[in-house]
């Protein structure tokens, strides 16, 4: 759609009022303006439309990433020409600066629909919805990161030199400023690589359950960023981490463990030492005969010390679920069964017990009497 267009359009016109007819102008583009983005934005509704029946989410994904940015810019060139049309009616300036505006606006329209693409891509290869095998949010995260920052600094060198800076000039300032601002933010930079070293290493996620041996640092991973990484506390508060943080310190992740462990050191009764063998093999054949418990992973029930007020077995299992709660139920089942197998052997569960001698004496033992002494 071309300026010159309108012009001779409107030329053709033969009327003594020329102001009238310039307002006429004016408003005719932006009143073609309107329509033309009416339309655009109905034939996107129906493409919308045809797009949703099919199974493909990807052509979904572009047209929702072209859909604003496409009705936008037909605002941008409407009004230019509008603008345009003014300053040839008025004897104003604005196309000047409307031409500005419009070559901007193509450019960040541009970055604006790479920058909506990419936030749908990334929707959708996390969704378990959507994706067959979704993958690690962490990683689309840092992804979807990098890409956008990329779009970021080469829409600005774009604009820039598009409004006549020299990009060489600033490449090289950002060059001699990038030392500079190096040792004054080292503490800045290493939580940023501390985070880009998470986000390729990978030792935790969001959604993880985190701890450290290190420091006082626990809980729930909720977001990873460039700087800080977020962790909800197991009693609701935030804890927020700086990434250097953790290319200093040991870090377990809990989440990821392939099963739960059952310890647990049980006494009974020294009285009930011959019931010993007897307990210990029906509690380690109640172990085998639990569903929940894992018998492919190491398990042991054996007599393991003489205490002092009790002779102590220790039970050793893994549980097949590593969810926390479910776990918790499961041990709860175990040691009541435990329980139950040593009062049905007639034995009982040891407490902390003392026996006290008293020494007995003769009843014909003579009895010393002290010898005076003469001063």
């Amino acid at each position: 759609m071309d300026v010159s267009f309108f012009s001779g359009l409107f030329d053709q016109i033969n009327t003594p009022h020329t102001s009238w007819l310039g307002i006429a102008k004016v408003f005719s583009i932006v009143l073609v303006t309107f329509l033309a983005n009416f339309i655009v934005s109905k034939v996107l509704k129906r493409i919308q439309i045809q797009f949703e029946r099919t199974q493909n989410l990807w052509d979904d994904t572009l047209l929702w990433a072209l859909r604003k940015p496409l009705t936008t810019l037909v605002w941008i060139i409407g009004l230019s020409l509008a603008a345009a049309m003014t300053d040839k009616v008025a004897g104003t300036h604005f196309y000047s600066f409307a031409e500005s505006v419009r070559r901007l606006g193509l450019i960040v329209m541009m970055a604006w629909f790479i920058w909506r693409l990419i936030a749908g891509v990334e929707k959708i290869v996390v969704s378990p919805d959507k994706m067959g095998e979704p993958m690690d949010p962490t990683t689309v995260s840092a992804m979807s990161k990098l890409l956008r920052g990329s779009v970021f600094i080469t829409t600005t060198l774009v604009i820039l030199q598009s409004m006549g800076y020299s990009i060489s000039g600033v490449l090289a300032f950002g060059g001699i400023g990038g030392i500079a601002i190096g040792f004054a933010a080292k503490d800045l930079l290493a939580n940023f690589f501390g985070g880009l070293m998470i986000y390729m290493d990978r030792p935790f996620s969001v959604g993880d359950w985190v701890r450290s041996p290190d420091k006082n640092i626990e809980g729930t991973v909720e977001k990873i960023g460039w700087r800080l990484t977020t962790l909800r506390t197991f009693d609701k508060r935030p804890l927020y981490v700086p990434n250097a943080t953790f290319a200093t310190i040991s870090v377990e992740n809990p989440s990821r463990m392939s099963h739960r462990r059952i310890y647990e050191t049980i006494g009974i009764r020294y009285q009930d030492a011959h019931l010993m063998n007897q307990i210990v093999a029906d509690v380690k054949q109640m172990l085998i005969d639990d569903e929940e418990i894992d018998t492919e992973e190491t398990t042991i029930v054996n007599f393991t010390q003489f205490n002092a007020s009790s002779l102590d077995f220790f039970i050793y299992a893994f549980t097949k679920t590593t969810n926390w709660i479910h776990f918790h139920e499961v041990k709860h089942n175990v040691l009541l069964k435990t329980f139950e197998i040593i009062t049905q052997h007639g034995a009982d569960i040891a407490f902390p017990t003392q026996t006290l001698h008293h020494a007995s004496f003769p009843e014909n033992l003579p009895v010393s009497t002290p010898t005076p002494t003469s001063k």
